[in-house]
């Protein structure tokens, strides 16, 4: 045999790769047969036996089909819904696993891409928070059962009108020593908020014209990210401001500002800076005033230009009070005061996708502050806050890394109400940018 296979080498390689393609021929023509015989077979009535010996004879078939007929068993599979370019793609997928990488993030998105100009995307920045203001009591409902980790939705005040004022005027004149918690009441367990079905459900609402998806969305990240303060207090540390500044309050007096949203961020201003040392700058400008739909295009940049004239300043918040119709009111450590909601732009929707010239290098950094104060106030202050809130578009939030956009009650709660959330809003805000959490 030796011999044969050296006198004839020459001839050996054409005549075993024509014995290859007879076989190959060969068990084509079988499994097309089987194949045939397989479908037949599924029309008919089986008993529980031929239906095992059935399907493990249909395994083996459609297992070879797939190694040497690929075409065939595509169209076998019944995957008329499937392009013959997506078929390919996942086959090419399944011998590199590195492709297929992305389909095994968790998600909520869709990418598509944008089709209208940056000046329209502009307005709708502003006119599309009426919308999330509709859409937030439609969903809190299902929220309402939670457990003590989330903030129990919307309970209505026991006592309107005079009740209330009695009781209004029966409360401390200082109610920021009444309302602060010096430990936590709830311990969150970390490993929890590492499961995103869990992080999402328990502690956001997303709204159903944006996504995100786990590797963006990631609790173990952006819990870790260092969020302190590194500015002396000898400098501008925190700026505050409101891209909408005519929001008032049940009992504002319209012609006074400073007894609406403004008047609040005073409030907290003077807690920062009185009892927690902070070096704040609260910002006056009004940029809605007779265009709210451009407000936050209005305030870009003259915050962008104060930004630039303190570049001490590490923190900004833009301070807002939130529009829904019913009257929110949560009792913290015995004092009534309005709801808070931390906010994120997200830089995208369904309909537009990323949304390019809204980019924002400091969206990780947004998404670990909003998160860092959202698990904080779960501990301590567990009936504080509604779920963030997560939206499209950018909203000036890439000014800063520390960048907190805050809806604080309605137009339903009253001044005190909502001068009482500043008090353990003002103590996350310390734990938060000290490393106290």
């Amino acid at each position: 045999m030796r011999v044969y296979g050296q006198r004839y080498q020459g001839k050996t390689e054409p005549v075993r790769k024509r014995k290859k393609w007879y076989r190959q021929s060969a068990i084509a023509l079988f499994l097309l047969y089987a194949f045939f015989l397989m479908v037949k077979a599924g029309t008919g009535r089986e008993t529980l036996a031929k239906c095992f010996f059935s399907y493990i004879q249909n395994e083996i078939s459609m297992s070879m089909t797939r190694q040497y007929i690929p075409t065939v068993a595509y169209m076998a599979e019944g995957r008329q819904e499937q392009t013959l370019s997506d078929f390919l793609l996942e086959k090419v997928t399944d011998q590199i696993p590195l492709i297929g990488y992305a389909d095994t993030i968790r998600t909520y998105e869709t990418t598509i891409e944008s089709s209208l100009s940056e000046e329209e995307i502009v307005a709708l920045e502003g006119k599309d928070e009426a919308e999330v203001e509709a859409r937030q009591m439609a969903e809190a409902a299902s929220r309402e059962n939670q457990d003590c980790i989330v903030a129990e939705m919307e309970q209505e005040n026991a006592q309107a009108g005079a009740d209330a004022a009695a009781e209004a005027a029966e409360q401390p004149a200082a109610p920021d020593h009444t309302a602060v918690s010096s430990q936590p009441l709830v311990e969150i367990p970390r490993e929890k908020l590492n499961d995103f079905d869990y992080l999402i459900q328990n502690f956001y609402q997303v709204d159903n014209t944006t996504t995100i998806n786990s590797s963006q969305l990631n609790a173990e990240e952006l819990l870790s990210m260092d969020l302190t303060i590194k500015t002396p207090a000898d400098q501008p540390q925190i700026l505050i401001y409101h891209t909408h500044s005519q929001e008032m309050f049940a009992d504002s007096d319209p012609n006074d500002v400073m007894t609406g949203v403004m008047g609040t961020g005073e409030y907290l201003t003077s807690l920062l800076q009185e009892k927690y040392g902070f070096q704040v700058m609260h910002h006056m400008g009004q940029y809605d005033v007779g265009d709210r739909d451009h407000a936050y295009a209005n305030a870009e940049g003259p915050i962008e230009q104060l930004l630039a004239e303190n570049p001490s300043i590490e923190v900004v918040i833009d301070l807002h009070r939130d529009a829904v119709d019913k009257h929110m009111v949560r009792e913290v450590n015995g004092v009534q005061m309005a709801p808070i909601m931390f906010f994120n732009g997200l830089s995208r929707t369904k309909a537009l996708g990323d949304i390019s010239y809204l980019n924002n290098p400091n969206l990780t950094g947004n998404l670990a502050f909003s998160l860092q104060m959202q698990i904080a106030a779960a501990e301590y202050y567990p009936n504080l806050t509604r779920p963030i809130y997560l939206k499209g578009y950018r909203y000036n939030m890439h000014f800063k890394e520390k960048y907190l956009l805050i809806e604080m009650g309605s137009y339903t709660n009253t001044q005190e109400e909502a001068r009482n959330a500043m008090v353990p809003l003002a103590d996350l805000l310390n734990r938060v940018l000290h490393g106290e959490k």
